[in-house]
C-alpha cells in the first residue's frame, strides 16, 4: 500500500492518483486533497490544470516547482467544508497543510474557495486563517466577494 500524501488514510491509487492523472475531482475537498498531493509529488501540471482559468496567468510554475521541491510535505488536515459537493457550483474547504522548509516545521492554515464549471472543480483562491478568526466567516450578498474579483459576492461566487 502506498499511502496518499493527503493524509486520507487511503492508497494513493484510490485517492488522489486518479485526479492527478486527469480524472475530475468529485468534490471541492477531493480537489483540495489532490492539490496538496500535487505539491508533495511535484506535479505542477495538475496544479496549473486545477487552478481556475482566470488565475492561471499569475501561476509561476518554476517558483511553485522550486518551493515544492524545497519542502518536505508532512500532512494535511481538513477542518471544515461548506458546499462543494457533486451538485454544487461552489465550495469552501478549510485546511491546514503541514510541511518542513529548511529543517523547520510550518503550517499553512487556509480557507480555499472552489468553483465547479461543468464536471470540473477549480481552485479559485485561498484566504489565510489565523487562530483568532472564527471558523466560518459569513459573507453578505452585497459584500465584496472574498475571491478577490472586485465584484459583489452575489454576482460572483455567491450565485
Amino acid at each position: 500500500m502506498n499511502d496518499c500524501p493527503c493524509s486520507s488514510g487511503k492508497d494513493f491509487t484510490e485517492c488522489c492518483g486518479p485526479i492527478l492523472n486527469g480524472a475530475p475531482a468529485p468534490t471541492a475537498e477531493a480537489l483540495m486533497r489532490s492539490r496538496y498531493s500535487a505539491y508533495a509529488t511535484g506535479d505542477m501540471a495538475h496544479l496549473r490544470r486545477s487552478l481556475h482559468p482566470s488565475k492561471r496567468k499569475r501561476f509561476d510554475e518554476n517558483k511553485a516547482a522550486q518551493w515544492s521541491a524545497d519542502c518536505i510535505w508532512t500532512g494535511l488536515s481538513v477542518l471544515d467544508t461548506a458546499d462543494g459537493g457533486p451538485k454544487d457550483t461552489r465550495g469552501e474547504v478549510e485546511f491546514i497543510a503541514r510541511f518542513e522548509h529548511d529543517g523547520q516545521p510550518h503550517e499553512m492554515h487556509e480557507r480555499g474557495l472552489f468553483s465547479r464549471e461543468g464536471a470540473e472543480w477549480f481552485y479559485v483562491q485561498g484566504m489565510q486563517r489565523t487562530a483568532d478568526q472564527p471558523k466560518t466567516a459569513k459573507v453578505g450578498r452585497n459584500d465584496p466577494c472574498p475571491c478577490g474579483s472586485g465584484t459583489k459576492h452575489k454576482k460572483c461566487c455567491g450565485r
